[in-house]
């Protein structure tokens, strides 16, 4: 044993290690599924302690869009317990307009652009990660169904978190949802 004691280890190789543990653990305990009826409590609870209560989605505009677009609202679950959720409606609009967040039968499943209306993760499970975990499977997702890409509005201090997932900054939205200054964010693919 001692002949392999001072043997230099590849730069990145604790990262490396770190990294495929942390993976495999994700894929043994964790699973990323669409959302049912029976999540909609859970799920809803999260949007309340995710956003400011002007901005959350209601319980009937998160059932509607529950309804509408079923396979385009995924849930971050562990051990039977829901970590957090990303949702949108599918659409031809290149950015995120108000009507869209008004009416969910304007989903468009052969549109060319995923949406995000939401992504929220229980305050407690927060920098952990799941975050990306669900932006991720959203953009393979997207990219698996041949969209154009994604979009999405964010306030200007998550500018930065979207655009390491390869997200752009198209300046100032004009849409104005619950009476705040979005930006418009998209990803090509």
């Amino acid at each position: 044993m001692t002949k392999y004691r001072n043997i230099k280890q590849p730069s990145g190789y604790k990262q490396q290690l770190s990294y495929f543990w942390t993976a495999s653990i994700f894929n043994r305990y964790m699973h990323i599924r669409t959302a049912d009826i029976q999540d909609l409590a859970a799920f809803e609870a999260i949007e309340e302690a995710c956003f400011p209560p002007g901005e959350a989605a209601s319980r009937d505009s998160l059932s509607k869009r529950l309804e509408i677009f079923p396979d385009h609202f995924w849930l971050l679950i562990q051990g039977g317990q829901l970590l957090g959720f990303i949702n949108g409606m599918v659409t031809d609009n290149p950015t995120i307009i108000d009507d869209m967040f008004l009416h969910a039968g304007l989903h468009r499943e052969a549109g060319k652009w995923q949406s995000v209306f939401g992504l929220a993760v229980a305050p407690q499970y927060r920098k952990k990660g799941y975050g990306a975990r669900l932006i991720e499977h959203l953009i393979l997702h997207a990219k698996s169904q041949k969209r154009a890409g994604i979009t999405l509005t964010c306030k200007a201090p998550l500018i930065h978190y979207y655009q390491k997932f390869g997200f752009h900054d198209l300046g100032l939205s004009a849409c104005t949802h619950r009476g705040v200054l979005w930006h418009d964010m998209s990803a090509l693919f």
